[in-house]
């Protein structure tokens, strides 16, 4: 992306008054040069109602803060949604933002994910819980995208960081806040060490601090990275649900790890199975599911413009085929191993599953015997 570019949607998206979807309406009536300068110079000519451009006012502070961020640091990213490296899964839900402030290695954002939320307040059963499956979803090739918030968010970031993986990316926290702000303050070890095994992704702009409204809001972004979300203790009012019904908007898979009927920390879980979500008690459970669920990620990312067509690429893809072994191999293990680009590796492992030299199966993918 050039930096013309940049600029131009930091100052699009900085005018307060405008969201993400009005962005976009907008967007499809002009093009983005054409609605920087309309905001800047010229408001009253944009195909809005008086009242909303009453509310319209630039913000060059926020896109001064935002440069500044961005040059601060190496493994600093501003994702806007027309940059091929913007999450394919997230494109496609209602409301994307129209920029991802991201932390660490953007790659992570390619893999397969799966959300794992539940109660701030969790009981000690269901953090171990949190951790256990976490950390095997890892280690079979899933990563785990959460919120970093106190209780089974945070239990789940941890395992995801303890389970094994060749290719060091691990999980994906999801902040309320500026991607700058760690919050709750005491997951500040936590918040970076995810950024050595993954990355911190927010909407919000840096010095963001952490405003209630804002938490509910990410949700959408938690389960649109997300194959799948899984929910683990959840009272009836929990924020969790909020990420599940967005899971179930989206079209995505839920699951729900059930409780003791007595208590309320599972009665969310229990009228999520009621609804459909798949019951769970161990990782097979989500496994069992995968392969169909890794096949509709292939699909997305390979309809992204930045990804060559098939007939382009150099087949039969001896390297990646050589990766891939006659037992369950985990995506990140093949990227390893391949030394191919994630998303070279997203392309070829769909194409080979297409000619029939490989399987997809609960924790990545099998090379099949040719006869």
């Amino acid at each position: 992306m050039s930096q013309q570019s940049l600029a131009d949607w930091l100052v699009v998206c900085a005018v307060s008054g405008l969201g993400p979807v009005r962005i976009q309406q907008l967007l499809q009536r002009m093009s983005l040069q054409e609605l920087r300068h309309a905001l800047e110079s010229r408001p009253e000519d944009l195909p809005l109602s008086a009242q909303m451009i009453e509310k319209i006012s630039l913000n060059p502070q926020k896109v001064d803060i935002a440069l500044s961020w961005l040059e601060s640091d190496p493994q600093h990213v501003i994702l806007t949604i027309d940059d091929p490296t913007y999450p394919p899964l997230l494109k496609q839900i209602t409301d994307p933002p129209s920029l991802l402030f991201v932390k660490g290695n953007l790659d992570t954002l390619m893999l397969p994910a799966l959300a794992v939320v539940g109660s701030r307040a969790a009981t000690p059963a269901g953090l171990k819980l949190s951790y256990q499956l976490s950390q095997s979803l890892v280690e079979n090739g899933v990563i785990v995208c959460s919120g970093m918030a106190a209780g089974i968010d945070g239990a789940a970031h941890s395992g995801a960081l303890a389970a094994r993986s060749v290719s060091g990316n691990k999980t994906i926290a999801v902040t309320g806040t500026g991607v700058d702000i760690v919050y709750p303050k005491r997951h500040n070890t936590l918040y970076q060490d995810i950024q050595q095994s993954g990355c911190v992704v927010s909407e919000f702009w840096p010095n963001v601090g952490p405003f209630a409204g804002n938490f509910p809001k990410r949700n959408r972004i938690i389960s649109g990275l997300s194959l799948g979300t899984l929910v683990i203790e959840a009272s009836r009012r929990s924020g969790s649900l909020i990420t599940a019904r967005l899971a179930m908007e989206q079209n995505r898979d839920v699951f729900a790890v059930p409780g003791s009927t007595l208590s309320s920390q599972s009665q969310g879980c229990h009228d999520l199975i009621k609804q459909g979500a798949k019951l769970v008690d161990c990782v097979e459970d989500i496994l069992e599911e995968l392969p169909l669920i890794f096949d509709h990620h292939l699909e997305e990312v390979k309809k992204q413009h930045h990804i060559k067509e098939p007939q382009e690429c150099d087949l039969p893809f001896a390297s990646l085929l050589a990766s891939v072994g006659y037992e369950a191999t985990a995506i990140d293990a093949i990227v390893e191993h391949s030394g191919n680009t994630i998303d070279q590796v997203l392309e070829q492992l769909l194409e080979l599953e297409l000619q029939g030299s490989i399987a997809s199966v609960a924790g990545g993918y099998v090379r099949l015997k040719r006869s």
